[in-house]
């Protein structure tokens, strides 16, 4: 079996704010059926129990996309302890990968991203 991917939102109380993200995925899986989503604080399905579930359905090579901008201490020291104490009780391996706005290409989306919102608005106005 590949690697499964899960992507990771930070949380909020807001339940309203998870739709976004929901969406996002099932974009995804029309692509990719392997992926996942959890949450980081404040909402379900946590980090931990999407780990315990693939676990359960026999995926064992895991890894971790966050859908951040940047490393703040949540990605430079929170989730690197979390994912060692996961391995540890769990039978798998859990690779972070950096967060998708580090990637490289990730500037030129965003930049495209907004022209095409400039020209969505004033075609609007």
């Amino acid at each position: 079996m590949g690697t499964s991917v899960i992507l990771l939102a930070h949380g909020s109380r807001d339940p309203r704010w998870k739709a976004p993200f929901e969406a996002l995925l099932e974009e995804i899986r029309n692509v990719r059926k392997d992926v996942k989503l959890a949450y980081w604080e404040l909402t379900e399905p946590s980090l931990e129990s999407v780990v315990e579930a693939c676990v359960q359905a026999g995926e064992q090579n895991l890894a971790v996309l966050p859908l951040f901008l940047a490393q703040g201490k949540h990605l430079r020291e929170d989730l690197p302890a979390q994912i060692a104490d996961l391995e540890a009780r769990f039978p798998c391996t859990l690779r972070l990968l950096p967060p998708v706005g580090e990637h490289p290409e990730f500037a030129g989306f965003l930049a495209t991203l907004v022209g095409k919102l400039i020209e969505k608005e004033g075609a609007d106005s």
